[in-house]
Formats: C-alpha cells, structure tokens, sequence
C-alpha cells in the first residue's frame, strides 16, 4: 500500500470540530471530500498528515486559524447606518446578510454578520466565522487516485 503524493486525488471524510467539540462540518463515508495534494485544496497541515496515510488510516489533526480561515481582522467589524439597509430587512444579533461592498472598484455581495443592532447603527462582522479558530479534523483517508491514472 501507497501513500499520497503530490498530485495525486485523495478521498476523504471527517469532522471537522471547534476547540470546545462543536461540529462545524461533517462529511460522511458516503460523500467523501475529494482533493488533489500539492493544489492548495487543503490546508498544508492537513496535507503533510494525510502524505503520512495509507488507506483506511484515521488521524487528528489540529489546524491553526493562519491555514484554517484566518486570523479575526478588527477593521472588518464595521458599523453601518441602519437607513443603508434594505427596508424590508429587520436584522438580528447572529443574522447572516448579504451586503454590497465596494472592492477594488467592483461592486460584490458579501457575507457579513450581525453584531449589533440599535435604533441608527448595525454593527456587523465581515469576517468568515471560522476565523481565528483553531480547528481540529478527526479524518480517515478513504481512497488514493494517483496522479495520471484514473484509479489506484
């Protein structure tokens, strides 16, 4: 039996948990997540331990928030005027909206959650939620496509 290597396709499930032991993502034997080593598909953490597997194998992995999603970036909590939203929208603490921003002059939709709300002033937080979280992965490494072939 073989170990990855780079460019070949890995099948894998696992669970993907926040320190406290919340599931933030499951993905199960029958839907494996499909990745091609060496592609940047994966965070390098993940990579180098799944190199070190052999199907069937299962690890933990821990993942620090720089190869996960990041560190938290103070200046993408910002507060907007609550008269900048649209009128038939009364957002929440925890509500999820999709906001117009301008970034290098395109205009985008993108995902932001509320913070705060008061009687002028939404506070919202522009950064994915999984960041600056550390992030430990239980995975098993299913199957091996090497690179070139269309089955192992």
């Amino acid at each position: 039996m073989s170990y990855p290597q780079k460019n070949d396709t890995v099948s894998l499930f696992y669970t993907g948990k926040l320190d406290n032991g919340e599931p933030f993502q499951i993905v199960v034997e029958e839907k494996p997540l499909m990745a091609r080593i060496g592609n940047s598909d994966i965070p390098p953490t993940l990579e180098q331990a799944i190199m070190e597997m052999k199907i069937g194998d299962s690890r933990k992995i821990r993942v620090p928030p720089e190869e996960g999603f990041g560190a938290r970036q103070k200046e993408l909590v910002q507060t907007i005027d609550s008269d900048e939203m649209v009128k038939n929208i009364k957002p929440k603490p925890g509500m999820i909206l999709s906001l117009k921003v301008e970034k290098e002059g395109v205009e985008q939709k993108i995902p932001a959650t509320v913070i705060e709300v008061d009687d002028s002033k939404i506070t919202v937080d522009y950064n994915h939620p999984l960041a600056g979280h550390h992030l430990t992965y239980d995975l098993t490494l299913s199957d091996i496509s090497k690179a070139g072939n269309g089955d192992n």
